[in-house]
């Protein structure tokens, strides 16, 4: 008798599914090390707050305008092979970037530049990875293969944070750029034994422009996938924005310089850790899972309002948990949106809804820059209250209005 789900044993015993975990894991490493000297350098080069902010957005704002084109290089090409030459590609930007700081040459429009096409390839790769889960995996293991992946990307963001705030500190922003480039090219050179499933090997038929229209098409006729892509766009923007309102709250409210702030970015990537364990730990099906997201995204909402609450009740310890717990419920948001989306769609549109995906996160600017308003007017905990109370209502309209998505 099993006294559990075997559910980690088996699906590490698929060499495709373990070559995917690795490369995650080390991509992550450099996503987040990037992310960190990134900032870093940017006010080394303008000592502007404002302009670490542009940086960051040129980091994300490309995922909106290339995520439905990325999904069809995503279903017209090998996956695996594209994510190795994404891989690849970010490994380039930073490798250069790299270089021109240790020739002590870089200016800032070779950082937006260079920063602004590694998020091109980074959408690409976000389309890639979700269809490859799914053809390593399947659909049965779909949830549970993600949750994994999840907890690897977590870790690899723990590990690149510290990891590349260690190296600026004793060697500089180009050697940590180039550590960032490591990291990707080692990610890629994970894939090399990975193989493509006979059932996704072959090529779209039609042009290019010819997959887009037949996405959107298939979008007309079936609006789960629409309401999928609203629901996670109102989670980035009402959700994971809170993240820009860190800084704020370890400094002028918990008084705990940038070393709270280090310990509440360890929190978020702790938090996330921790609930995709759990899901991975139990194991997760699909059934019932359009119901669930709703929940989780209601739940979602009302952690950030104890986030805003929580300074006034509790101390640095506390406010600590209750990053844990936010970012948990997030990580789970993650994990269900990015699932419902695959399982939504036939698997000739797998690539696209991945690229769906990165689309709706695309808009995330949209909400750093609300959640940034609302506390430079009313405060950090106004802020936190506002977003959180609105991804609640979004929920639990969504879950009066949108009868096909809680029979998911």
């Amino acid at each position: 008798m099993n006294s559990g789900p075997p559910l980690q044993p088996s699906l590490f015993r698929l060499g495709d599914f373990r070559c995917l975990g690795a490369s995650v894991l080390l991509n992550s490493v450099g996503m987040m090390g990037e992310l960190v000297v990134l900032g870093w350098l940017t006010l080394e080069l303008t000592s502007s707050p404002f302009m670490v902010g542009v940086a960051m957005g040129a980091r994300s704002l490309p995922l909106f305008f290339v995520g439905v084109p990325a999904g069809v290089l995503a279903d017209r090409l090998p996956r695996h092979r594209l994510l190795m030459a994404t891989s690849a590609g970010q490994a380039v930007t930073a490798g250069t970037l790299g270089i021109l700081t240790l020739l002590g040459v870089v200016t800032v429009p070779h950082v937006l530049l260079l920063t602004f096409v590694a998020g091109v390839i980074r959408g690409v790769e976000h389309a890639a990875r979700q269809s490859y889960a799914h053809d390593a995996v399947g659909a049965t293991e779909l949830m549970n293969g993600l949750a994994v992946l999840g907890v690897a990307m977590r870790g690899g963001w723990l590990l690149g944070s510290l990891g590349s705030g260690a190296v600026i500190a004793h060697l500089g922003s180009g050697a940590a750029y180039l550590a960032v480039a490591a990291s990707f090219l080692v990610g890629a050179a994970a894939l090399l034994p990975a193989s493509a499933p006979a059932a996704t090997s072959l090529s779209a038929p039609g042009s290019v422009w010819q997959s887009l229209a037949g996405f959107v098409t298939a979008m007309r006729s079936d609006p789960v996938l629409p309401v999928l892509m609203m629901l996670t766009a109102a989670a980035e923007i009402f959700g994971f924005s809170h993240q820009v309102l860190l800084p704020s709250l370890a400094r002028d409210v918990l008084h705990a310089g940038p070393e709270g702030l280090g310990a509440l970015n360890a929190a978020r990537s702790v938090g996330g850790i921790l609930g995709l364990s759990a899901v991975s730990a139990r194991g997760a099906g699909h059934g019932g899972a359009g119901i669930l997201f709703l929940a989780v995204l209601g739940s979602f909402g009302a952690s950030l309002v104890g986030l805003g609450l929580a300074p006034g009740l509790v101390g640095f310890a506390g406010v600590l948990v209750v990053v844990i717990v936010v970012n948990a419920i997030g990580a789970l948001a993650d994990l269900l949106a990015q699932g419902l989306m695959q399982l939504s769609v036939p698997a000739e549109l797998r690539g696209r809804a991945g690229g769906a995906w990165v689309v709706a996160i695309g808009l995330a600017p949209l909400g750093q820059l609300q959640i940034g308003a609302l506390a430079s007017l009313f405060g950090v905990a106004v802020a936190l209250g506002a977003s959180g109370l609105g991804l609640v209502a979004l929920a639990g309209t969504s879950a009066l209005v949108f009868v096909r998505l809680r029979k998911l």
